[in-house]
C-alpha cells in the first residue's frame, strides 16, 4: 500500500476528470465514505501496478461541511474553512458547495474514465455529482486562451515545500489544501484583441512564454497580480476544457498548497485588486463559475478513515480540541447517529 501524501506533487497528466460531489440530505454517508477512502487507495495502488508508465492517480479532497458531517478528527486542519466569496468592485470569486472533490489524472483517458465510474458506483446512492469537467493538455501546455499555463509552478524539492503542510500543523502534516474554480472564457472577445493586447492581459509574450519586464508589464496584467512573490507559491494543476455544443470553453483552476492563505492572497489581488480597483484584466474575459476549498488527507489518513480508526487519532493528543457546531443539515446526519 502506498503511504505518504496523495499525488499532489506529481505533474498533471494529459487527461483529467474533475468531479465535485455533494452528499444527499439524510443519506447514510459514514459507511459509504469509508468505502470511498478504501477505493481511492485501491485505485492508486492498482494504477501504479498495472500502468506504471501512465502516471495515473486519483486524488480526493474533503470539504469543511463534509468533514463535520462525517465526524472526522478535531481539531480540523488549521486552514480548512468554508470558502467565503471575494467581492471586488466589478467581479466576484464565487463560493459553491463541495463535499468531496476527485482529481483523476493520467496519460490515458481510459484509466480516468474507469476510476470515475468506480467512484460513481459507490457514491451515487448517497451523493450527487454536481460538477464534472474533462480536461486535456492543449498543445504545449497552453490554456484555451492560447497562453502557456503554470510556468511559475515550483519545481523539484520546492514542490513539497509549497504543496504540503509541514510542521506548522503536525497532525495533518503531509496533507494539502486544494482550491478549485471553474472559469468560463469569452473566447470571441479575447481573440478579437490584437496579439499585443492579449499579451498585455497576461503580462507575458504569447509565442515565447517569456514574462514581460516590470517596466513594460501592465500593473493590471494577470502575472502582475497573481504572482504574490517567490515566498508564496502554489502548485497549479490547471487544464483547459471545451464543449462546442454548449459553447463553454474554459479553464479548471486547481491549486494544491501548504497554506490556503497564499491562495486567498492571490484571489484578493485578482478580484479586489492591488491597490483596490486595479483588478486582474484577465477577469474581463474569464468568469469564475465555482469556488470550493478542500483538504487532501495523506494516504495514511485515508487508511485510518477507511477503517473508522480516525477517532483514535483525533482528540486524544489534542486536549485543546473542542466540539464544533455542525453546519445545518438534518438530524440523520448528526454526529451521534453516525458513530
Amino acid at each position: 500500500m502506498r503511504q505518504g501524501p496523495q499525488d499532489v506533487l506529481g505533474n498533471h497528466g494529459t487527461n483529467t476528470i474533475f468531479t465535485v460531489w455533494n452528499f444527499k440530505e439524510g443519506a447514510p454517508i459514514k459507511e459509504v465514505f469509508q468505502r470511498i477512502c478504501a477505493l481511492v487507495i485501491n485505485l492508486n495502488h492498482s494504477a501504479y501496478v498495472r500502468f506504471p508508465d501512465d502516471n495515473a492517480s486519483c486524488i480526493m479532497g474533503i470539504g469543511y461541511s463534509a468533514w463535520h458531517w462525517l465526524d472526522l478528527p478535531k481539531p480540523l486542519p488549521k486552514e480548512l474553512e468554508e470558502f467565503e466569496p471575494i467581492v471586488g468592485s466589478r467581479y466576484t470569486a464565487v463560493s459553491t458547495k463541495g463535499d468531496l472533490h476527485f482529481h483523476l489524472k493520467g496519460s490515458n483517458s481510459s484509466i480516468c474514465y474507469d476510476m470515475a465510474a468506480d467512484i460513481a458506483k459507490v457514491l451515487s446512492p448517497v451523493a450527487d455529482c454536481v460538477e464534472e469537467v474533462h480536461g486535456f493538455r492543449y498543445w504545449d501546455g497552453r490554456s484555451i486562451l492560447g497562453f502557456v499555463d503554470g510556468t511559475e509552478n515550483p519545481e523539484s524539492n520546492l514542490r513539497e515545500y509549497f504543496g504540503l503542510i509541514g510542521d506548522e500543523d503536525e497532525v495533518y502534516k503531509g496533507g494539502s489544501y486544494l482550491f478549485v474554480q471553474k472559469y468560463i472564457h469569452d473566447l470571441a472577445a479575447f481573440k478579437a484583441l490584437p496579439v499585443e493586447e492579449q499579451e498585455k492581459v497576461f503580462g507575458r509574450y504569447k509565442d515565447s512564454d517569456v514574462e514581460m519586464t516590470d517596466d513594460i508589464k501592465p500593473q493590471n496584467s494577470h502575472s502582475a497580480l497573481a504572482n504574490v512573490g517567490d515566498d508564496f507559491k502554489i502548485i497549479r494543476d490547471n487544464l483547459p476544457f471545451g464543449n462546442m455544443s454548449t459553447n463553454e470553453m474554459g479553464t479548471y483552476f486547481i491549486a494544491y498548497a501548504s497554506t490556503f492563505n497564499t491562495v486567498k492572497l492571490m484571489l484578493n489581488n485578482m478580484f479586489i485588486g492591488n491597490p483596490p480597483g486595479n483588478y486582474d484584466r484577465l477577469l474581463d474575459f474569464s468568469t469564475a463559475k465555482t469556488g470550493s476549498l478542500f483538504f487532501v488527507p495523506t494516504m495514511d489518513m485515508l487508511d485510518d478513515f477507511s477503517s473508522g480508526d480516525e477517532e483514535t487519532t483525533s482528540t486524544e493528543n489534542h486536549p485543546e480540541a473542542v466540539d464544533t457546531v455542525l453546519p445545518k443539515n438534518d438530524g440523520s446526519l448528526g454526529i451521534g447517529s453516525l458513530k
